[in-house]
């Protein structure tokens, strides 16, 4: 950054302008242009060491690169000079203050100078510049941006709180394959008999570690009736019945399922809006894990099978990526955020890459009041090396990760562990790791087997759904406590597993079955 040091005063000065008054050129600034293979290796240097990378950290050219091999776009938060907590100021108010928006306009009016002169375009307006609509809820802003200069402006004012390449991530540049690998899926598997029992009526699933947690016996006092779980995640599928038609058949009468889109795709100025329809699997296990019915049909039911469930297509697969499902889960959190029907949102998706626009749709939802539930991440060729990942990492989230059936605790063989994990569910045998947790499957009425933190963070949503209905007007903080003093670690924590396995029985106050 010494580069820039000697401009500094002349950069401020320059978004202090009006720009009939500024004539500066995009070259007075000396930058470097980054390869993809450079600017992944700095990523790695960082996540080697444990963390979750952060933009904040790289050069101000880095990240002109990094926008420049994705789409252009840098996500960028806002604050006014009298707002510093801002992680306790989003979503208090229904909308954003007017000296934000104030902050906002000038904002945008100073990229919009300071571009009109990079770009040699006068006429440059909004319109060429906004990929998405403006957010009067939410302090941030998603910009087309070319020049360095404008992007060093930015950095250098205080009221300025991250700026980042906003579509730019490793797993998408380096073409890994890891649909497969992040919990896309649909079909169903060849199931062991002894990793399920069949209830006494409509001969429903019940999956081998319900009984390890204690959930048949917690259904005597509580099946989740009237709580809201909201999964945000890669949609529901409208081939599977049990998160159709079925929803409310059998054992699970007089509740409902909405399934919203978030996301959009093609290019951003002709962009349409995605259909709720899961077209990768992962949304679609996840809701039936939480909240699958007990039908008629032989599938695996879910642990809270009387819960309302909200499903949001806010991304592709787990991972948290393009600029496309950033805002996606941002707007995502907005909508969980603003039902009164939602106590808990689920999500089992998060990258090894922070990403401020997430951030800020967290802090939302969770000023809001709903407990976030989010997993501790699921290894690909990519993440492996890392702890608890983005945005489980958060302190406004839960983190929940899994372990394998055994007495001593050992993650499963693609989770992640680490000191912001909170819960524990036992989600893979002790003997054979092909063999997990049961879930519906995307293409088919059929069950497959389900694993990884994905797993476990929607199960514990079913948990705290049982847990919720005993009360509905407990707090959050409440429900929490009463999962960790359901635990089996509890009153100790530990350093790379928390609380441990939740005794759902114990949590919602029950016995037997």
């Amino acid at each position: 950054m010494k580069q820039y040091q000697l401009i500094g005063l002349f950069i401020i000065f320059l978004f202090s302008c009006s720009k009939e008054e500024i004539e500066i050129s995009s070259n007075d600034l000396v930058q470097k242009d980054y390869s993809i293979t450079e600017i992944n290796d700095f990523i790695e240097s960082k996540t080697r060491k444990n963390n979750i990378f952060d933009w904040e950290v790289a050069p101000t050219d880095m990240i002109l690169s990094a926008a420049t091999h994705s789409d252009q776009i840098i996500a960028i938060g806002y604050t006014t000079t009298s707002e510093s907590d801002i992680e306790n100021v989003i979503g208090m108010e229904d909308k954003l203050p007017a000296s934000f928006l104030q902050k906002r306009d000038e904002v945008l009016e100073s990229i919009l100078t300071s571009e009109r002169i990079a770009t040699g375009n006068p006429e440059l307006n909004l319109e060429d510049v906004l990929p998405f609509e403006l957010d009067d809820e939410i302090p941030t802003l998603a910009v087309k941006i070319t020049s360095i200069e404008t992007l060093e402006a930015l950095r250098q004012d205080v009221s300025i709180r991250y700026v980042e390449p906003m579509g730019y991530d490793p797993a998408d540049i380096q073409e890994k394959l890891y649909k497969s690998s992040s919990g896309c899926g649909g079909n169903p598997s060849s199931l062991n008999g002894n990793d399920y029992t069949t209830t006494n009526s409509y001969n429903a699933k019940i999956p081998w570690n319900f009984s390890n947690h204690n959930v048949q016996n917690a259904w005597a006092s509580s099946t989740g009736d009237n709580i809201g779980i909201c999964i945000i995640d890669t949609g529901a599928s409208d081939s599977q019945d049990n998160l159709g038609s079925q929803f409310a058949s059998g054992n699970s009468p007089n509740r409902y399922i909405r399934k919203y889109s978030t996301k959009y795709s093609g290019w951003w100025w002709n962009q349409s809006l995605d259909s709720p329809h899961d077209q990768c699997g992962h949304g679609t296990a996840m809701a039936g894990l939480a909240g699958g019915p007990w039908s008629t049909d032989g599938n695996a039911l879910g642990v809270a099978y009387r819960a309302n469930l909200i499903s949001v297509r806010a991304v592709e697969d787990v991972l948290i990526s393009s600029s496309y499902e950033k805002n996606g889960v941002k707007n995502a959190l907005k909508l969980a955020g603003n039902r009164s029907d939602v106590k808990i949102v689920s999500l089992s998706i998060g990258n090894i890459i922070s990403s401020g626009t997430v951030k800020d749709g967290v802090y939302y939802a969770y000023n809001r009041g709903k407990l976030l539930l989010a997993a501790a991440g699921t290894s690909t060729s990519f993440t492996n090396w890392t702890g608890v990942i983005f945005p489980a990492n958060m302190s406004q989230t839960t983190a929940v990760t899994g372990v394998k059936e055994q007495s001593s605790y050992q993650r499963c063989n693609t989770c992640h562990s680490g000191s912001k994990v909170d819960f524990t569910i036992q989600m893979q045998r002790s003997f054979d790791n092909n063999r997990n947790s049961l879930a519906i499957t995307k293409n088919s009425n059929g069950t497959s087997y389900i694993s990884g933190s994905s797993a476990a963070t929607a199960t514990t949503a079913g948990i705290a759904a049982l847990v919720w209905a005993t009360n509905p007007s407990m707090s959050r903080t409440t429900v929490l406590n009463r999962l960790k003093q359901a635990s089996d670690l509890y009153p100790n924590r530990s350093s790379q597993y928390g609380w441990g396995n939740i005794n759902a029985q114990g949590a919602v106050g029950g016995s037997g079955y």
